[in-house]
């Protein structure tokens, strides 16, 4: 073994080849401490050996490779932090040890000088490579005039690969085989796959490169014309200068942060755009697509006012009471600084006609300082209005959201979304499950317009619906919304808002002092007590604005100076009174309840009266009723019927007698499951011949077994009976936890009496106490409806006339829902 030791230098990607030249900086100490000693000691010889790993800052053995190349040091030229040495490779070595010298590290290695293999293989190889190169074109990477010229010339082919793989662009790795490889022949094969390779990686660069041209070329000659057409279109138009539209967009896109797939789509639809002739029909489609993308708000924000106390302060300027739906906007704002990142909560504000609902939303875009869009639902059918039309249509446009969006111009608004529960649905779709996505939290950040094709994030806008009847909003559209009830108001409240917000608003729109018209608070109270009838104050408004404008004119015609309105004022201007306060019975009667309701419109007290004549037990139901208010009317003759005899009825009164109950107004109709107890009352009042207490109103279901379950909307229910003159009401005992949600002058005014059973009802309800059947009547009452034996008759049918009635009769004896036969029909 030919072993001699050398100084030692590690080199980052860098491999220099026997008879090469190569000239590297060398900046570490120990390599410039190496280079010294070659020089001093070695006689200017040094082994070079790559890193495995460039970032390996003190190789040891194991991070270099094994084959190497014994350098001369040709020059060697110092400079403060590195010294520029040029090395000339002289032999192929292999590392056998590296040991620590007194100047620096040390390498034993051993020759590997190249191996000759056959002789005639390595003459076709040669020739082939010769080849090769006379086949490249000048200016390739593997051509070089000095290589050339070494052709000509005739070089040993172990100086041939050596030289020609130098200047090679190749990888380390590659490099690192040739040096590798003691075989000259399979140095030589090697060099001519690499070759062919590089040729095969030249034609397709050159293929790149002329299609780049073309493009560039195509791009210039685009901006070339363009800017012709700009050029005409300025002179053409007198001087004024029209700038290109596409450039126009362009420019928008680059100077605004608009969303990445917002950019993409904008400049696809604009490359269509350009390409179509301007008498084609399609380009008012793409442009009017494309100025609804640029003017959408993507990113565009208002700062929210967070300032709790003032925000607190405008929603107190303009609404009187209404305190859950203000401390729910302080939560949200209070949450949202606290983390500085919140979701916008759907909020949905139920309650009857005229209590502020619409104005309530515009007040928290005001006091939140956010802009403020609005979109009814009211009669919408047609999910396309919710989502929009697919831009394949004749005529398509974009969903309510997105044109309410664009009209707010910014992405986290105030957002009114009015009559949510007057939705409906056909074959078109169902655009209440369009709107499931609009209202999900969880999903509206990517809602999807079928017009707009690309997501849009309603994550930010701060959602309020409004509601009359919650009972019509789907259930699975119910669960996203937030719900907040704004029930009634009561006279009070009503007398505040009117002083605090609507008398004012008057005086200024109709141009009127406070001194030129004066109303007071009696005035005020008569007003709403005998001339409106409702659960906001919407018609409250309507009668000051036309008093206002009745004083004006008797201003101006200088009829007076000062209005002061009076009742024989009020009765001139208005007529006669519109209601009547304390609509309720002035005297117990037989069979006459007074029931409560609850509407889409709040509360309202429901007169039920029951009668009784000679007859077979048919049970007869007017009043346009639901089918739950036949059922509860039904559940009612029969749970009395039960107990009978425990309330002082026979049992044969029934079967001689048809009962008629009737729920008056008939052309309003009445469902809802809350009126068995007043008809419990009224049929057990009507067949025991006892009074109803008339100052007593009630409200609950009943059961079969005579249980009273609980019942929604008893704070509007109780308005309704206050605003009646009722001073005591009867109310299921699972609503006892409601009764803090009425207001305190309600509850000041009417005694409220938890009832859980029938039993409870009556004994309240009726003015004397029931006395149940003794034993001997029971059996006197059985003993006279035995019946007597019959003989076999044949049985007659009956066609039915038009004389016959066509009210809904129940027949008290089976309660199948059938009419009974007529007596004389049965044989």
């Amino acid at each position: 073994m030919n072993s001699k030791t050398y100084p030692i230098i590690c080199t980052r990607g860098v491999i220099v080849f026997p008879g090469q030249e190569i000239v590297i900086d060398v900046g570490r100490e120990n390599s410039i401490r190496a280079i010294d000693n070659a020089q001093g000691n070695y006689n200017g010889r040094i082994c070079m050996f790559s890193q495995k790993n460039s970032d390996v800052e003190n190789p040891g053995i194991d991070d270099v490779h094994e084959v190497g190349t014994l350098c001369w040091i040709r020059h060697a030229r110092r400079f403060d932090r590195f010294v520029r040495v040029k090395f000339q490779g002289i032999e192929r070595v292999r590392l056998e040890s590296l040991e620590e010298g007194t100047l620096s590290e040390i390498c034993e290695v051993e020759m590997l000088p190249s191996q000759k293999q056959d002789e005639t293989e390595e003459t076709v190889l040669i020739r082939m490579v010769r080849q090769a190169f006379e086949g490249m074109r000048a200016g390739e990477k593997f051509m070089s005039k000095e290589l050339l010229l070494d052709l000509s010339k005739g070089i040993t082919p172990d100086f041939l690969t050596d030289k020609a793989v130098q200047s090679f662009p190749l990888s380390n790795e590659r490099k690192q085989k040739y040096l590798e490889t003691q075989g000259i022949n399979e140095r030589l094969m090697m060099l001519l796959e690499d070759i062919e390779q590089e040729k095969r990686l030249s034609e397709v660069e050159k293929t790149v490169n002329e299609t780049v041209k073309f493009r560039i070329d195509q791009n210039q000659k685009d901006f070339y014309l363009r800017e012709k057409i700009a050029a005409m279109q300025e002179q053409l138009s007198d001087g004024q200068g029209v700038a290109h539209e596409g450039d126009q967009i362009r420019k928008r896109l680059e100077e605004n942060p608009y969303p990445q797939n917002i950019k993409e789509k904008v400049l696809e639809e604009l490359a269509r755009y350009e390409t179509l002739p301007p008498a084609s029909g399609e380009t008012g489609t793409i442009k009017t697509y494309i100025d609804l993308l640029m003017n959408l708000p993507w990113w565009q924000t208002t700062e929210d006012n967070e300032d709790l106390d003032k925000v607190r302060d405008i929603l107190e300027e303009d609404h009187y009471g209404l305190e859950k739906v203000k401390e729910r906007i302080l939560e949200y704002l209070a949450v949202k600084q606290n983390t500085n990142s919140l979701k916008a909560p759907i909020i949905c504000l139920a309650g009857p006609p005229g209590v502020g609902k619409t104005s309530l939303a515009k007040s928290i875009a005001r006091a939140l300082g956010r802009h403020f869009v609005k979109m009814s639902l009211g009669g919408v059918r047609d999910e396309a209005e919710i989502r929009g039309h697919r831009r394949t249509y004749i005529g398509a446009l974009p969903g309510r959201v997105i044109q309410s969006m664009k009209k707010a111009q910014v992405i986290n608004p105030v957002f009114l979304i009015d009559e949510i529960d007057k939705m409906a649905s056909d074959y078109k779709g169902d655009p209440s499950s369009a709107m499931l996505e609009v209202l999900d939290p969880e999903q509206n950040s990517v809602f999807s317009d079928h017009y707009v094709e690309e997501p849009y994030d309603l994550s930010k806008v701060l959602f309020v619906a409004t509601a009359n009847y919650l009972e019509n909003i789907p259930p699975a559209l119910k669960d996203r919304l937030e719900i907040i009830e704004i029930s009634s108001y009561t006279d009070v409240e009503k007398i505040q808002i009117a002083k605090s917000h609507l008398i004012p608003k008057q005086l200024k729109e109709n141009g009127l002092t406070e001194d030129q018209f004066v109303l007071d608070d009696d005035m005020i109270l008569y007003l709403i007590r005998y001339y409106t009838r409702e659960a906001g104050v919407r018609q409250l408004e309507r009668t000051i604005a036309s008093l206002a404008r009745k004083s004006v004119l008797a201003i101006l015609r200088k009829e007076m100076d000062k209005v002061v309105i009076t009742k024989e004022l009020v009765h001139k201007w208005l007529g006669n009174e519109k209601v009547d306060y304390g609509k309720k019975e002035t005297e117990d009667q037989v069979g006459t309840v007074t029931g409560l309701a609850y509407t889409s419109f709040g509360g309202d007290i429901l007169q039920i009266e029951a009668n009784k004549f000679a007859g077979k037990g048919n049970l007869i139901l007017t009043g346009q009723l639901g089918d739950v208010m036949k059922e509860s009317a039904s559940i009612a003759l029969d749970y009395i019927r039960s107990n009978a005899n425990r309330y002082g009825i026979l049992d044969s009164a029934f079967g001689k007698v048809d009962i008629h109950l009737h729920v008056p107004e008939g052309a309003v109709p009445k469902d809802g499951p809350s009126a068995g107890v007043t008809m419990t009352t009224a049929l057990t009042s009507l067949m025991t011949g006892i009074p109803v207490k008339s100052n007593l109103a009630m409200t609950g279901e009943v059961t079969l077994r005579g249980k009273v379950l609980p019942i929604g909307g008893l704070k509007e229910k109780s308005l309704a009976a206050y605003r009646s003159g009722i001073t005591n009401i009867l109310i299921p005992k699972g609503n006892e936890k409601d009764l803090d949600d009425i207001p305190q002058e309600v509850r000041d005014a009417v005694t409220f009496i938890p009832v859980s059973n029938a039993d409870e009802v009556l004994a309240n309800a009726l003015t004397k106490p029931l006395k149940p059947l003794t034993a001997e009547e029971i059996a006197a009452d059985q003993e006279g409806e035995k019946p007597k034996k019959k003989t076999a008759r044949t049985r007659r049918t009956k066609t039915k006339t038009d004389d016959e009635p066509s009210v809904p009769v129940l027949n008290a004896n089976t309660h199948t829902g059938t009419k009974s036969v007529p007596a004389g029909d049965a044989q």
